[in-house]
């Protein structure tokens, strides 16, 4: 389906001319018989892309109905694209690299390069970007420039599968170069679907011209057969990952027992969180009644001043006379006095945000679950309640955590 393009969108323009416009066959001058437009979006805003299209004049040249156009045109954009190459390159680095979602893209591209497309057309862009990018890394070319100061191949094969039921991806890596080869979905992992995956790892080999040295797996049957089969007398490794889980697999059923057993004996975090959140709610304080109004006095108007009076008798104001011992204060410094009396400093209750930092890093530390085979969880939830532990008792003995007395 076409792109729409905005209503009075502002194109940048680029014309491209053929680099040779001399026939191939004839060796005649073309001559400009056409043009072809092309829209897309870059970088630097919304781009048209003007192709002169040439044709031999001659009418008995072999190449009479052939129109050559110019060949810098993929080097903006490849045909029926809606984005430069620039665009496409952006997309996949924040993708791949910065792990973007397509709705957070959508929004950086509208709002920082007024670049409009849909989460569709971004999706279907970051799919050709990992077909380039896979083809580019199968490349023989590259593939022997990169293994050509290598002695000895070292392989290795594990399956991945994101959900149960569903199909289980197959990568074989190198382990020299830390490169991917290839990876092959599978429905099942049988020994003819996986003697087909290792027969294709041994045509890589081949074809970069380089011994395997040793495979290494987790040391299925089906690839213990097909490594066997087709890299007779080539040494098979066990995966080391996998060796330490299997050899610590009764260490890991006791850890996960010793963190259910601390977890059992550290509760009443809520509790002690809705105690101090309680305390420092502010309680409903008795209304006082309102201040009394001040006294107001009588101003004569300005029409009642003796004639002798000067403008700026006229413009001070009479004090007020208090009845409360015959002071006198202006309005204004009553109102001022009022305002003062009435607000006061707040007591801040840092002892409640110490509990509180204190039940959420306890917190954190329960529900933590990472860790491995070399650093059991269950390890790691006891240093740190230990950890804990013993900033407590340092605060403690030190006696800390009470409110400075006010003067």
């Amino acid at each position: 389906m076409a792109y729409r393009w905005p209503a009075g969108t502002a194109f940048k323009r680029i014309t491209l001319d053929v680099e040779d416009c001399w026939c191939p066959v004839c060796d005649r001058h073309m001559h400009v018989c056409d043009h072809r437009y092309h829209h897309l979006w870059t970088l630097e805003g919304p781009t048209q892309v003007v192709n002169r299209l040439v044709r031999c004049p001659d009418a008995s040249c072999a190449s009479r109905g052939h129109t050559f156009s110019p060949e810098a045109e993929l080097s903006l954009s490849m045909p029926r694209w809606c984005i430069g190459w620039d665009v496409l390159c952006w997309l996949g680095h924040r993708r791949f690299a910065r792990h973007w979602s397509v709705p957070q893209l959508r929004l950086e591209l509208q709002d920082t390069h007024q670049i409009r497309l849909s989460d569709d057309a971004i999706e279907n862009y970051i799919g050709q970007y990992q077909t380039m990018l896979a083809a580019r890394q199968q490349d023989p070319e590259r593939l022997a420039e990169a293994y050509k100061d290598s002695e000895a191949l070292v392989l290795t094969i594990d399956g991945l599968q994101p959900e149960k039921g569903h199909e289980t991806l197959y990568v074989v890596r190198e382990l020299t170069r830390k490169r991917v080869w290839f990876a092959e979905p599978l429905l099942s992992s049988a020994e003819q679907e996986v003697h087909r995956v290792i027969a294709l790892a041994r045509q890589w080999a081949e074809r970069l011209a380089k011994p395997v040295r040793a495979w290494m797996s987790d040391k299925q049957d089906a690839f213990v057969k097909a490594i066997a089969t087709e890299f007779p007398g080539i040494p098979h490794r066990y995966c080391q990952n996998h060796f330490v889980r299997d050899l610590a697999k009764p260490v890991l059923d006791m850890d996960s027992q010793a963190k259910v057993t601390m977890r059992s004996k550290v509760r009443g975090l809520r509790a002690i969180e809705r105690r101090v959140l309680e305390e420092r709610r502010p309680t409903a304080a008795p209304e006082s009644p309102p201040p009394p109004a001040p006294p107001t006095c009588a101003v004569p108007p300005q029409a009642a001043l003796p004639a002798s009076a000067t403008p700026a008798q006229a413009a001070t104001p009479e004090p007020c006379a208090s009845s409360a011992g015959g002071l006198l204060q202006t309005e204004s410094a009553l109102e001022a006095t009022r305002w003062a009396t009435a607000e006061e400093p707040e007591i801040e209750d840092e002892a409640g945000e110490v509990v509180l930092g204190y039940c959420a890093a306890v917190r954190g530390i329960l529900n933590e679950s990472q860790g491995g085979p070399l650093h059991p969880p269950g390890v790691r939830m006891s240093e740190a309640l230990q950890e804990v532990r013993d900033s407590l008792d340092r605060t403690l003995g030190a006696k800390k955590g009470g409110l400075p007395s006010r003067c």
